[in-house]
């Protein structure tokens, strides 16, 4: 029985998250509805290729509109060969691949596959995670790439930003950085990195490039660090004051929960 770990890729824009989802109808309590999810869409299509229910899990759970160049996901195979059921390894993960993308919708792309040991936990073995939020300053709004980046209209000090991202690094109890009644049992993480750099843009204005890589994430915790960090970026908390907010573990001292297109888990480490 073999076990594959896929590295994906999707437009987060048109999906419900990563995880799958059946609310109820409001319509007819009997019924659940079935959102649209990156999991859901390649575990339909795992299932298609191999003709075999099989579960894919993946590694982290982003929200709603939120995008992914390296999310990782897992599944156990049982094949029946004389039958054309399950992917035996001797197929081969290329071929795999090949067949997963001729089937999945265009927002989704699997970037690799390869075989990993029965015990492989996608969410359990995770050692670090690095996601990268995207902010466009300036007068003009961003266009063609509008889905992968927030424009904010007020223009931002790289240098102060930078000053204040590198309070992040350390272990923290990051109850500022998350959102209220986010379910976790604790609140302490640790950031290895946080960076805060140039990039380039189509527009007459700037685009900076937040990184963030740690041990794991609260729900909506990037977001509020993007935030944050734009907040000093604009003048209204100095660099210095990141520390104290960090320290008062209160949501309401940090800056806004920004919106969900900027940002994009970028990779898994194991």
């Amino acid at each position: 029985m073999p076990r594959y770990k896929l590295t994906i890729a999707y437009d987060g824009t048109d999906f419900c998250g990563w995880q799958k989802q059946e609310p109820p109808d409001p319509d007819d309590a009997t019924k659940r509805i079935t959102l649209r999810t990156a999991q859901g869409v390649v575990e339909e299509t795992v299932q298609d290729v191999l003709r075999e229910k099989v579960i894919v899990m993946g590694a982290s759970r982003t929200d709603s509109g939120v995008h992914a160049l390296g999310q990782v996901a897992a599944f156990t195979s049982e094949p029946i060969e004389d039958k054309g059921i399950g992917w035996p390894e001797s197929r081969g993960t290329e071929s795999l691949v090949k067949a997963l993308n001729s089937k999945l919708p265009r927002d989704v792309l699997v970037r690799s596959a390869e075989v990993v040991p029965h015990d492989f936990n996608p969410i359990g073995g995770a050692a670090e995670k690095e996601y990268t939020y995207t902010i466009e300053c300036g007068p003009i709004r961003p266009l063609w790439d509008r889905r992968y980046v927030f424009h904010t209209w007020y223009e931002l000090d790289l240098s102060k930003m930078q000053q204040a991202a590198a309070a992040m690094v350390g272990e923290h109890d990051f109850a500022a950085f998350a959102q209220i009644n986010h379910g976790r049992t604790t609140t302490v993480r640790t950031i290895f990195g946080c960076t805060v750099e140039r990039a380039e843009s189509a527009t007459d204005g700037a685009r900076f490039v937040i990184r963030v890589s740690g041990n794991g994430f609260l729900y909506n915790m990037v977001r509020i660090i993007a935030g944050t960090l734009m907040e000093v970026g604009r003048g209204k908390f100095a660099p210095e004051d990141v520390s104290e907010i960090i320290a008062s573990c209160d949501r309401t001292r940090a800056g806004p929960t920004l919106p969900p297109q900027g940002l994009r888990l970028e990779w898994i480490r194991y």
